[in-house]
């Protein structure tokens, strides 16, 4: 059914969408290719052996009675019992996370206490907004070339349904130096400012900017506008990922997902709950999420607050092999890009794509496989528009032309963050793990994954399947 209904809307509803496409003719033609190697003389390899997920539930539902810590304990645990790895076996332990827990700052420290793992195994956790766990893994990399480990556990957790919600700034003052006062007028000047009204207000956390004030969602909805990607074409997007997404659940492909059995909930969680295959007709109804009332990013077109937790486990290759192990992938050339969020703040995959693979001495006809995060269907469409067009190319990116933008055939085959999910500090090690897995099962050799996130960042990295 999804697959039709699939084929159905990119029939119907993508003609200013050129790069969309179905992909039953794609997948009959995928051979295996041979092509150079990443491998570097006196370079360390460095490899991903696996990666799993937990489920990716919407914010508020199944998981809403635990804490961000035992969804990453749940990702630990599903790594070593799918490896193997002995619990002292591990070097390092590194964790992305956006917004922290303060009763667990370093969960990285607390999950993998949690998970069983010696205690003499340091841990830290990084946080980069929507790329920490792309964070994670570079860090654990780093770690690995520099000799300093041969085995690290990456990963990555977010919990949005219980964020911390703080008391005013002039409540919290008054707290505190409530602790200090010690004769009674001093307490009973401290009541009087308490008892104003004002100070009762709590501050909400919001998904913004700080040097901006611009929430991620209106800066979505005005790149979209800056490259005149309609309503139209991102409802469509939206669409394909959430029929793709059923499709691979259905195929049994998603092979990084864990069950979950939660405690005190009486079924166990099998599948990401947030995929809803749909028709334009229904996506049409729905009014602007943000920019109202013209704008065009609605609840539909953007990533959902998104609860779960990842894992992976990444070597250097002697080690792994030391081990036993059969690697899924090499991780191989990555970097780091930034630019003005004042300007457009979620344009990273297209400055990254050109320059990670420039690095790799790769093209974009090497690639095979593309994992690019979708935080909103029109903030892909646009860093896709960006790279296909030679003015932007000229203008911003300082290259002579466009380097072009990915075939659709090859992006996102097994759904992405608008449909599966998008836990902030995790969704990294689902890219790369997706993409691992997807180049083994489509016999492809190069991957790419991409992703922005918040501050102006953006990250790329070049996968390259171990071979058979």
């Amino acid at each position: 059914m999804a697959a039709l209904v699939q084929r159905k809307v990119l029939s119907s509803y993508t003609s200013g969408l050129r790069y969309i496409t179905t992909t039953s003719a794609y997948n009959a033609s995928v051979q295996t290719k041979s092509k150079k190697t990443l491998s570097r003389p006196n370079v360390k390899n460095i490899v991903l052996v696996e990666g799993v997920r937990t489920p990716f539930l919407m914010s508020g539902t199944t998981y809403k009675t635990l804490m961000p810590h035992d969804l990453a304990t749940h990702a630990m645990r599903g790594l070593i019992k799918r490896t193997n790895i002995p619990l002292d076996a591990v070097d390092y332990i590194v964790v992305g996370t956006v917004i922290q827990e303060v009763k667990t700052s370093n969960i990285a420290r607390e999950a993998a206490l949690q998970a069983g793992f010696s205690d003499r195994i340091p841990a830290h956790t990084v946080t980069q907004a929507c790329i920490s766990s792309n964070q994670a893994i570079t860090t654990g990399m780093g770690l690995i070339a520099a000799g300093q480990c041969d085995t690290v556990l990456a990963g990555g957790v977010e919990f949005m349904s219980d964020v911390p919600i703080r008391h005013s700034r002039q409540m919290r003052k008054i707290l505190l130096a409530s602790q200090k006062a010690k004769s009674l007028p001093a307490k009973l000047q401290l009541l009087r400012q308490a008892l104003r009204p004002a100070v009762w207000i709590p501050e909400l956390p919001a998904v913004a900017e700080f040097s901006t004030n611009e929430t991620m969602g209106h800066s979505g909805d005005r790149l979209a506008a800056a490259f005149n990607v309609s309503r139209q074409e991102q409802d469509a997007f939206a669409i394909r990922s959430h029929a793709l997404a059923q499709e691979a659940t259905d195929k049994n492909l998603l092979i990084d997902r864990l069950d979950y059995k939660v405690p005190g909930v009486a079924e166990t969680v099998t599948k990401d709950n947030g995929i809803r295959v749909s028709t334009m007709e229904q996506l049409g109804k729905l009014k602007p999420a943000f920019v109202k009332p013209h704008g065009t990013v609605t609840a539909a077109n953007a990533s959902f607050l998104t609860d779960g937790g990842s894992a992976c486990l990444i070597m250097s290759e002697e080690k792994a092999l030391q081990m036993g192990y059969k690697p899924k992938a090499y991780l191989r050339d990555f970097l780091y890009v930034a630019q003005d969020p004042k300007d457009q703040l979620l344009l990273g995959p297209a400055y990254g794509t050109p320059k990670v693979l420039k690095n790799a001495g790769l093209t974009l006809q090497d690639i095979d496989v593309f994992e690019y995060h979708e935080a909103f269907a029109g903030q892909l469409l646009s860093n896709f528009k960006a790279m296909d067009s030679d003015s932007f190319a000229t203008k911003y990116m300082g290259l002579p032309s466009k380097p072009g933008a990915p075939p659709m055939e090859k992006v996102n085959l097994w759904g992405g963050s608008l449909s599966l999910g998008h836990p902030f500090g995790a969704t990294g090690v689902r890219l790369a793990t997706t993409a691992a897995n997807r180049l083994i099962h489509e016999g492809g050799q190069y991957a790419l994954i991409a992703a922005c996130a918040a501050g102006g960042h953006g990250h790329a990295m070049i996968i390259e399947r171990y071979p058979s």
